[in-house]
C-alpha cells in the first residue's frame, strides 16, 4: 500500500511576516495558497482543451476516439512501474497526476506547436520540404520535447523540495512527465494511422497501418519517451544528493542529464532515416534495450540503497526511545513492510493498514531527513520537519507498533526478542533478553513509557534526565504533549555533520552529567518532571 509522502501540515502561523514595526505584513497575492494551486491547475486545463481540439483536428472524432482506446494500454503498466521505484518513500500522489498532466497537455502542446512551427519556417527558407523534415525530427523534436517534459521536473524540483531527495524520485517525476507525452502523442499516431486505413478503403487487421503502428509504438517501445526523460530526472536527482556550496555539481548535473536526454531521442528519431529502415532495429536492439536494462539496475540498486539508508538512521531515534527496537528492521525491508500492513489490516480493518503504511513512510522520510543532516544536506527547517515527523509517528503508535512487532517477529524470529506484543495481548513492552542488544532498553535508560519501566528507571535516559516537552498545540488531534526530541540525538550542527557520531552514552547514576556529544556542547540533566514525556499507555 502507497501513501503520501510524510510531510504533515498543521495549523499556521499569523499570515505575512512581521513590519519593522511588529505590525503583520500581508503576502502578495502571488503567494497566497489558493493562487499557486489555481494557477497550474487553470493553466493545465486550458492547455488540455488546446491540445484535444488540435488533436482531433488532425485525426477525426473517430479516429481520435480509436487512438484514446488504443493509447491508453501502456498507461497503467508503466504508472505502476514507476509508483514500485518509489515504494520506499512513496510521493503524493498530486505530483504524479501534475507531471502526468504536463507531459500529456502543457508538454504536449508546445511540441506540436513549436515542431510545427520550425518545420515550416525550415521548409520554406531551404525550399526543401523532404530535408526539413528529416531536420525536425532528428533535431527540432528531441530539443523541444525533452525541454518542454524537463520543465515539469525543474517545477517539482523547485516547488515541491521535500518530496524531491534523491536519484529515485527523478527517475518517477520524469519517467511519469514521459508516459503523459507519450500517451497524448500515440493518441495523435495511432488516430491518424486509423485515418490513414479508412482513406484506403477500411482496410484493417494484422496488415493495416494501425495495427503496425501499435505494434512499434504500444508493444515494442512504450518505454521509449520515459528511458530519455528518465536522465533528466536522474540529473535533477543528482543536484538533490549534492551540496549546496557545491553549486557547479548542482546546476551541470540536470543540464548534462538534459543534453543526454536529448541525444538518446535524435538516435531514436533519427534510427528511421537510414539503414533502409533497418536502422530502427539495429538501435533498438544494439542500444535501446540495453541501456533500458543498465538503468533498470540503477535505479532498483539506488533503492536498495535507499532501504540500507533506513535501516542505519533510525536507530538513533530507538536509542532515545522515540522508536522500537524492531522497527529499523522491518523499515528496511519492503517484504516486512508489506507483511505489517497485511497484519493490521487482518486484525483491525483497511484503516488501521492505512495508519501503518503512514507511519511507515513518515519513519522512512525521518531516516533521510536525518541521513542529509548527516551529510551536510539539511535545510534551515531541519528541527521543525524533524519535529513534525516525530509527532506524526507518535500519535499512531497505537496500531502501527503491533503490527511492526510481528512483521519482524515473523521474518528476524528470535534475533528480535523483546518486541512488543500482538494485539489484544501482554501487559506493555517487557525489556529485552536476546543475544542481541535491544536499542531503548538498556537497563541505564529504561524503558521508553509506553511500557512497563524496568529496572526503576524513568523514560527517555537515565534516572533524573528527561527532555523538554513539546507541545504541538491545536490541531494536533487532542494528544498530550510529548517530548520533543533532545538536540544532542538528532540536531545536525549547523545543519552539516551531526553534533555526535554515534549513540548516546548510558548515564552512570543520577545527577552525572550528560556525555559530551561533541567539543563545546555540553547537556546538564534536569530533574524529572511529570510533565514531560509521553503519557503512558496500558
Amino acid at each position: 500500500m502507497a501513501t503520501s509522502p510524510p510531510y504533515p501540515t498543521y495549523p499556521p502561523a499569523p499570515t505575512g511576516s512581521p513590519a519593522p514595526g511588529g505590525v503583520l505584513r500581508h503576502p502578495h497575492w502571488w503567494q497566497r495558497t489558493w493562487v499557486r494551486y489555481a494557477a497550474p491547475i487553470s493553466l493545465l486545463a486550458l492547455s488540455g482543451l488546446v491540445i484535444l481540439a488540435l488533436v482531433r483536428q488532425q485525426t477525426g472524432t473517430e479516429g481520435f476516439l480509436v487512438g484514446l482506446g488504443l493509447a491508453v494500454f501502456p498507461v497503467p503498466l508503466l504508472i505502476a512501474a514507476f509508483r514500485w521505484l518509489d515504494r520506499v518513500e512513496p510521493g503524493p500522489w498530486r505530483n504524479l497526476a501534475f507531471c502526468f498532466a504536463w507531459g500529456a497537455c502543457a508538454a504536449a502542446l508546445v511540441a506540436i506547436i513549436a515542431n510545427s512551427f520550425a518545420t515550416h519556417w525550415i521548409a520554406v527558407a531551404t525550399a526543401d520540404p523532404k530535408g526539413a523534415d528529416t531536420l525536425g525530427m532528428t533535431v527540432i523534436a528531441p530539443v523541444v520535447e525533452e525541454s518542454a517534459k524537463a520543465t515539469a521536473v525543474l517545477l517539482v524540483f523547485l516547488f515541491r523540495r521535500r518530496h524531491f531527495t534523491g536519484i529515485v524520485d527523478g527517475v518517477v517525476t520524469a519517467g511519469v512527465t514521459a508516459t503523459g507525452f507519450a500517451f497524448t502523442e500515440n493518441i495523435l499516431y495511432l488516430g491518424t494511422a486509423f485515418g490513414t486505413d479508412q482513406s484506403d478503403g477500411g482496410h484493417g487487421g494484422i496488415a493495416s497501418v494501425t495495427a503496425a503502428t501499435f505494434f512499434v509504438r504500444v508493444v515494442m517501445s512504450p518505454f521509449a519517451h520515459p528511458l530519455f526523460t528518465v536522465f533528466t530526472g536522474i540529473g535533477f536527482g543528482i543536484s538533490a544528493l549534492t551540496a549546496e556550496h557545491r553549486r557547479v555539481r548542482r546546476t551541470l548535473a540536470p543540464l548534462g542529464g538534459l543534453l543526454l536526454a536529448m541525444g538518446m531521442h535524435s538516435l531514436w528519431n533519427g534510427s528511421t532515416s537510414f539503414g533502409d529502415g533497418y536502422g530502427f532495429f539495429a538501435v533498438y536492439g544494439a542500444f535501446m534495450v540495453p541501456m533500458f536494462g543498465l538503468l533498470t539496475w540503477l535505479v532498483i540498486s539506488t533503492r536498495q540503497r535507499e532501504l540500507r539508508t533506513v535501516r542505519a538512521e533510525l536507530p538513533a531515534y530507538v536509542v532515545a526511545g522515540w522508536l522500537t527496537m524492531p522497527e529499523p528492521f522491518v523499515m528496511g525491508s519492503m517484504k516486512a513492510r508489506r507483511l505489517a500492513r497485511d497484519h493490521a489490516r487482518d486484525r483491525l480493518g483497511k484503516a488501521a493498514a492505512r495508519t501503518v503504511a503512514e507511519y511507515e513512510a513518515y519513519a522512512t522520510s525521518l531516516a533521510f531527513l536525518r541521513h542529509r543532516g548527516r551529510s551536510g544536506r539539511a535545510g534551515a527547517d531541519f528541527v521543525v520537519r524533524e519535529r513534525e515527523l516525530l509527532q506524526e509517528l507518535w500519535h499512531r503508535r497505537e496500531v502501527a507498533r503491533p503490527a511492526l512487532a510481528h512483521a519482524g517477529h515473523t521474518l528476524a524470529g528470535a534475533v528480535l526478542w523483546g518486541v512488543p506484543p500482538m494485539y489484544g495481548h501482554g501487559h506493555g513492552y517487557a525489556p529485552g533478553h536476546g543475544p542481541f542488544p535491544v536499542y531503548g532498553h538498556h537497563p541505564s535508560y529504561g524503558a521508553p513509557s509506553y511500557g512497563a519501566p524496568s529496572h526503576g528507571a524513568h523514560a527517555y535516559g537515565a534516572p533524573g534526565y528527561r527532555p523538554p516537552a513539546y507541545d504541538p498545540g491545536p490541531g494536533a488531534g487532542g494528544h498530550a504533549p510529548h517530548p520533543a526530541v533532545p538536540s544532542q540525538y538528532a540536531v545536525p550542527s549547523q545543519y552539516g555533520a551531526p553534533a555526535y557520531g554515534r549513540a548516546p552514552q548510558a548515564y552512570a547514576s543520577q545527577g552525572q552529567a550528560a556525555y559530551d556529544p561533541a567539543p563545546q556542547v555540553r547537556v546538564t540533566p534536569t530533574p524529572p518532571s511529570t510533565a514531560a514525556g509521553p503519557p503512558p499507555s496500558a
